[in-house]
Order: structure tokens, then C-alpha cells, then sequence
């Protein structure tokens, strides 16, 4: 009996068989060597036709393996982009993993997470007449074995094969603020739909009033590749269906801090049961930090998988990372210097007098955009940590962990309060800064100035790229580069420890040798993979081992 013809899929060949209609046919080759009479010429080029069609596929199936072995060579062993600073010899595995996801997958319609992550571009080996400080603070972190893995359990997973069909119930959120803020908050949403067993419609983001940023969700993030990715875990959709609109539509805005999975489904699954759907708004820090298992591992894969940025926000990105990354090794420096990160902080500059007045002045007259604790004092507030390291702090903290002086520098975040007086103690001690502006060629920014989340996402693609992260203040975007870089490969990334370490600033007995050896000590913990703590304010997108980094099973990549 004919059989339909079958297709191998394959990223070098694709081969139709045929059995019903054979190349060669048996009667056909039978007749050539029967006694029946046959031309002398016909059988020696019929012979020598099937003496070089078996040589060719001899020599196609010896391509295959030789041509893809190629392949890995060229990925695992580049060429270097300068004479001064070499690649290592070879990539991370998740590298090497991510770039050759593609080679053996047969199934394009499956979601595959290892392919979906965003890939940085490697780590450079620094060699050269280095210091012994310099050479320590350009090592990279050893990451203990710690590999991503979000294998889920059992249950979750005969779970999802419900929930990937819900089509009666729908989670609406209203996400506001910069774009870390939103990150997490969209991070949280998908959560809290999972936790409900409801559909998702894209997340609605409010028009930020301090930026004037009117950005909606596909500008910033690629819509398809994350409901591609989730589909097996949340289902997403881009609008509610008609028949879940109604005219009265109530926002649910009251949610207190850090609540379970158990509070979620107690104050909304019935309510979502009854109605078909629900809007929630003002999610940030509102869902616990210690969630099951599965919900943490969940939460990783939006934040490091899921949320890739749109295409043309990726493309430049990606760009002006090259840029950096081909003149050598470089540091993402994240300063928040900006004016409202003073006001909203409740510090001051350390630009004297006339800069100081003008945020003091703010400050009184709009005290509801002071966030934290309102009754402490300036120096209070940061003797405590709480407020960012101004030029001058980052100057004396670069030159304490071993950064050289000609080190080249990304400076990623707004535009510093001050201007460049703001930063002249820092290009003092460190001239080589380099802005987003300055690797941008003419017109490549103008697309995206009218939008502050886009130009942090530029930042956030440059920084993620670098070989050493270095934060002036906690924030989002710290938290976020600091959990993104440990999950693809343990990239280094310094905080400082500014709770810790102000009070030596202030020290002047002590010597720039002790200073910098204190330094030093106090920040050892970024040569290893940081365990998460289960404390309230330690989240897994920060803190990915163990809870989405494990030594043992299956690898995402």
C-alpha cells in the first residue's frame, strides 16, 4: 500500500519521501541485467550513474556532521577584536547553548525557553601590564556550578494544560512608573492571572506623569514573543472579547503589601468566577517574594525570557553594545543623579549650596513624592544607605576596588542633576565616560526621545552587555541587571555596600591603602553566586539561586 509522502525537517536539508514513487524502481533495475537484450551504452551509463549517486550520498552525509562541528568551532573560538584585549577561550555553555538552540529543534511551533532569552555578548579576558587590584577586579565571578533551570512539578504542569484554555475568565492590569517598575509589576500580573487560572490581556500602561511617557506595552516589550512564551503557563491576549465589555467597570486599587497566593484566590477568584473578569492597578511590591516553587521559577521566566524588548528598541541596543564591547572591556556605571531621584529620595546633592536649595525646595513643597521614611534627616537618610552615591563617592569607591584609571566607563541612566558639573569629580579620576548620546549615530535616538522607558532600555541593553555592572543606588534597575547578568552566566556585577562602607568615607584617619583594602573586603561577595534570602524585600529576578539556578537536572539552555 502507497504511503503519503513524509517531511524531515532539518536547518540544512529537507528531504521529501516518496515511497509510491521511488527514484528507481525494482522492475526497472531488474530489466537492465535480465538476458532480454539491452543496449551495451545504456547499461554502462545507467552503471555509472548509480556508481556516483552512491559516492554523492556518501559524501552528503559525511558533510552534515563535519559542517555543524564548524559551526560550534567558529562560535566557541572568535576572533578578537583588539589586539590588547583577548576573548576568553571559550563561551559560557549557556552562550554557546542559546546561539545553537535553533540547530536541532524540529518543532517551529513549540515554544522553546532556551531560545527566548536575550543573549549578552561575551565577557573579554583582560591581560596586559595589570595591578594585582586590577587584575582582581576584572576577574569574573566563579559560578559555582549554578546553571538556569525552571523545570516545573507535575501538578503545575497537568495544571497549565487547563489554563492554557481559559476563555471565560480575564485578568486586566494597569501598570505605572519607569520601566523597572512596570517590569515588575508585569512580572507580578502574569503571577497573579496564573494563581486566578485567568487569561491575561496585555497590560495597560498608565501615561507616566513625571516623564510624560505615553509608551504603551508594544512599543516597549515584543507582544508575540511573550505570548508565545507563556502560552504554555498563562494564556495572553491582546484585548478583552466583546462579551466580557461592560459600562461600569470597577478598578480594584486597594491591595496591601506582600500577599500569598492563598489571599490572591481568597479576595478575587470568586469575583473573577462571577463577573468573567478583573482590573487590577497599582501592583508594585504588593505579591509576597516568597512564593511556591513553581511561582518563583514562573517569575523568572517572564523577567529573563519572555520580556524582550521591542524590535527596534533591541536592535539599537544591540548596537551601541557592539560599539562599546568592540574597543574593549567596559563597565556599566547606573548613576542616579537625576533631579526627581534627589527629590524622591530625600537627599542632597554634594554639589553645594545652590543646587541643595533648589531640591530642599521641592522637597517641602511636594512631600508626596518622598518615598521611604519621612521623619529621618539628610545625613540620617544616608548613613543608612538610602541614598545614591554622588560623582564624587563613585570616584573614591572605583578607585578602592581596583578600577584602572584609563578604564572605559557607560554611564547609563537621565540626565544628571547639575549638568556636567555633577560629574566632574568622576571624569577627573576616570575620563573615558561614555553616554548613550555619544555612541548613537545622527537620528538613531530621535525615535525614542519622547519616551523615558524606551531610552532606560537602551541603557539596560548596553549595561546587561558589559563586563562589570556597578550601581549608585539599589532601584529596579539595579536589582534587575544584577539578577539578569547572575542568570546568564554570572557576569559581574559590584553593589556597593553603601550602609556599610559611608562611615570609613568619612574616616580621615584612615590611609587610601587601608581604605581600599576595607573596600575590598566588603564586597568579596560578588566573585560568587549570591543564595536569596528568604527575607521580604530579597526577590528571585535579583536573587536567581537557588530558586531558578541549580546545579542538578535538566538545563533551560
Amino acid at each position: 500500500m502507497a504511503r503519503s509522502g513524509r517531511i524531515i525537517n532539518n536547518p540544512f536539508i529537507s528531504l521529501t519521501q516518496r515511497s509510491s514513487s521511488p527514484l528507481f524502481s525494482v522492475s526497472s533495475l531488474t530489466s537492465l541485467f535480465s538476458p532480454k537484450k539491452t543496449s551495451p551504452s545504456l547499461s554502462i551509463f545507467v552503471l555509472a550513474f548509480l556508481v556516483s549517486f552512491t559516492f554523492l550520498g556518501i559524501s552528503i552525509v559525511r558533510f552534515f556532521p563535519s559542517s555543524q562541528d564548524s559551526i560550534q568551532c567558529a562560535i566557541v573560538s572568535p576572533t578578537s577584536p583588539s589586539s590588547h584585549h583577548s576573548l576568553s577561550s571559550s563561551y559560557s555553555q549557556i552562550i554557546l547553548a542559546a546561539l545553537l538552540s535553533g540547530i536541532n529543534s524540529y518543532n517551529e511551533n513549540e515554544p522553546r525557553v532556551g531560545s527566548s532569552a536575550m543573549v549578552p555578548l561575551p565577557v573579554h579576558m583582560v591581560s596586559g601590564n595589570l595591578s594585582e587590584e586590577e587584575n582582581e577586579f576584572w576577574k569574573q565571578p566563579d559560578g559555582k556550578g549554578y546553571r538556569p533551570c525552571l523545570d516545573s512539578s507535575i501538578g503545575y504542569r497537568k495544571r497549565s494544560a487547563r489554563i492554557s484554555k481559559e476563555k471565560n475568565r480575564f485578568l486586566v492590569v494597569v501598570v505605572g512608573g519607569g520601566l523597572n517598575q512596570l517590569r515588575n509589576q508585569i512580572i507580578d500580573a502574569v503571577v497573579i492571572a496564573r494563581i486566578l487560572e485567568a487569561a491575561l490581556v496585555v497590560p495597560i500602561l498608565q501615561v507616566n506623569q513625571i516623564w510624560e511617557d505615553e509608551s504603551e506595552f508594544s512599543d516597549i516589550y515584543d507582544v508575540e514573543h511573550f505570548k508565545k512564551t507563556l502560552q504554555a503557563d498563562v494564556p495572553v491576549v491582546s484585548s478583552l472579547p466583546s462579551t466580557h465589555l461592560m459600562v461600569k467597570q470597577t478598578i480594584v486599587t486597594q491591595i496591601p503589601y506582600n500577599v500569598s497566593p492563598l489571599w490572591i484566590r481568597a479576595k478575587f477568584f470568586k469575583q473573577l468566577n462571577q463577573e468573567g473578569f478583573l482590573i487590577l492597578k497599582g501592583l508594585d511590591s504588593k505579591l509576597s517574594k516568597n512564593l511556591p516553587p513553581d511561582l518563583q521559577k514562573l517569575r523568572c521566566k517572564v523577567a529573563f525570557h519572555a520580556l524582550r524588548f521591542s524590535g527596534p528598541i533591541l536592535k539599537l541596543g544591540n548596537q551601541l553594545a557592539r560599539r562599546m564591547w568592540i574597543e574593549g572591556p567596559y563597565i556599566a556605571l547606573h548613576l542616579r543623579l537625576e533631579k526627581d531621584v534627589w527629590v524622591r529620595t530625600g537627599c542632597l546633592t554634594g554639589l553645594g549650596p545652590e543646587y541643595d536649595k533648589i531640591i530642599t525646595q521641592i522637597q517641602k513643597s511636594q512631600p508626596q513624592y518622598l518615598t521611604g521614611r519621612v521623619n529621618m534627616s539628610y545625613t540620617q537618610r544616608r548613613l543608612s544607605g538610602l541614598c545614591p552615591l554622588n560623582a564624587l563617592e563613585m570616584a573614591r569607591f572605583l578607585k578602592a576596588v581596583g578600577a584602572p584609571r584609563n578604564a572605559r566607563f557607560y554611564i547609563a541612566g537621565g540626565e544628571p542633576f547639575g549638568g556636567t558639573r555633577a560629574l566632574q569629580t568622576l571624569t577627573a579620576n576616570f575620563p573615558n565616560l561614555v553616554r548613550k548620546e555619544m555612541l548613537a549615530r545622527e537620528g538613531e535616538l530621535s525615535p525614542f526621545l519622547n519616551s523615558s522607558s524606551a531610552l532606560s532600555a537602551l541603557d539596560y541593553i548596553v549595561s546587561f552587555n558589559s563586563d562589570i555592572f556597578i550601581p549608585s543606588h539599589g532601584g529596579n534597575m539595579g536589582r534587575a541587571l544584577q539578577g539578569h547578568r547572575a542568570y546568564m552566566g554570572h557576569r559581574k556585577s559590584i553593589r556597593p555596600n553603601k550602609r556599610t562602607m559611608l562611615p570609613f568615607f568619612e574616616d580621615p584617619s584612615i590611609s587610601d591603602e587601608e581604605f581600599s583594602n576595607i573596600i575590598r573586603s566588603m564586597h568579596n561577595k560578588s566573585m560568587e553566586p549570591e543564595l536569596r534570602k528568604k527575607e521580604r524585600d530579597k526577590d528571585v529576578i535579583a536573587y536567581p539561586v537557588p530558586e531558578c539556578m541549580c546545579r542538578h537536572g535538566t538545563g533551560v539552555f
